[in-house]
């Protein structure tokens, strides 16, 4: 059994790494990465290192060449990962990859969220192949709310446009964990997995972890839109990221981040971890 990941080296996917190493032997992984270099410390655990771009169709081919099950994680540049998810998709069919796992987004399916169009264009070409599926529709990070310790200790405030919506994060250890069992198990699995942690917090929630944290009050500051994104602009935040995040609060508002179901304790056969023990490791 030879089971690859893409993006081996990144954030989501050097912890699927850690994760599957404790599961089978690194004889039987493979990391498909962009920069063999930064993939060192990965090969240098017995971990088979094979270099490939999304944007190089005959690379990918060769990468997954004998592998058995692949996790395919979603790119990060927003616009071309349609074509780029494809092309890794095209490989594993060409070489006869027996079940791919895409990490997607939360109900990607009818999400107004901004990353939600390119992962439902991804599921739908899945849909067209013979690959046997597995759709990881990860929720939110734990981790992105990280950037939230300084804002909170600079202005004493969490900015949002939320209102009540709740955002049922969980930490990206959490989903690594939950994709390296769905790689490894003997056990029969579902099509879709909806992933989100067991706690499902509010812009208050997160103003109060804060507090806690920093040892200072943090209000929650909820703003109109246009309010929101002025603010951010006048702070230096580049226009795409500050379209990003007032899109986002709208979906959060909507109840869009909010999974339920319990899906990603099951998987990992234990509570996910805690927003304030993420948060404040990142102290």
């Amino acid at each position: 059994m030879t089971i690859a990941v893409t993006a081996a080296t990144g954030q989501l996917g050097s912890l699927v790494i850690d994760s599957l190493l404790t599961k089978v032997p690194a004889a039987e992984v493979v990391a498909v990465v962009r920069d063999a270099a930064k993939a060192q410390p990965i090969a240098d655990r017995g971990v088979e290192v094979r270099v490939a771009s999304y944007d190089d169709p005959i690379a990918l081919k060769q990468a997954l060449s004998g592998v058995d099950k692949l996790l395919l994680i979603s790119g990060n540049e927003m616009g071309q990962r349609t074509q780029q998810h494809a092309n890794v998709i095209d490989a594993a069919v060409d070489q006869g990859v027996s079940l791919l796992a895409y990490t997607s987004a939360p109900a990607a399916d009818t999400s107004t969220l901004p990353v939600a169009p390119e992962h439902v264009a991804t599921e739908e070409y899945l849909a067209k192949t013979d690959l046997d599926v597995v759709l990881l529709r990860n929720g939110w990070y734990h981790e992105n709310y990280a950037p939230s310790i300084d804002a909170a200790r600079h202005t004493g405030t969490v900015l949002t446009t939320a209102g009540d919506g709740k955002v049922a994060s969980a930490s990206r250890a959490d989903f690594a964990e939950a994709a390296a069992v769905v790689l490894t198990t003997d056990q029969p699995l579902k099509p879709v997995y909806e992933l989100g942690g067991d706690v499902a917090w509010s812009q208050a929630d997160l103003a109060a972890t804060l507090s806690d944290l920093i040892d200072a009050p943090v209000a929650v500051a909820d703003v109109t839109p246009e309010e929101q994104a002025t603010i951010l602009t006048e702070a230096g935040v580049p226009a795409m990221w500050v379209d990003f995040t007032v899109a986002t609060d709208a979906s959060i508002k909507k109840g869009e981040l909010e999974v339920t179901g319990g899906d990603l304790s099951a998987l990992i056969g234990r509570p996910t971890t805690p927003l304030a023990d993420t948060l404040r490791a990142a102290l």
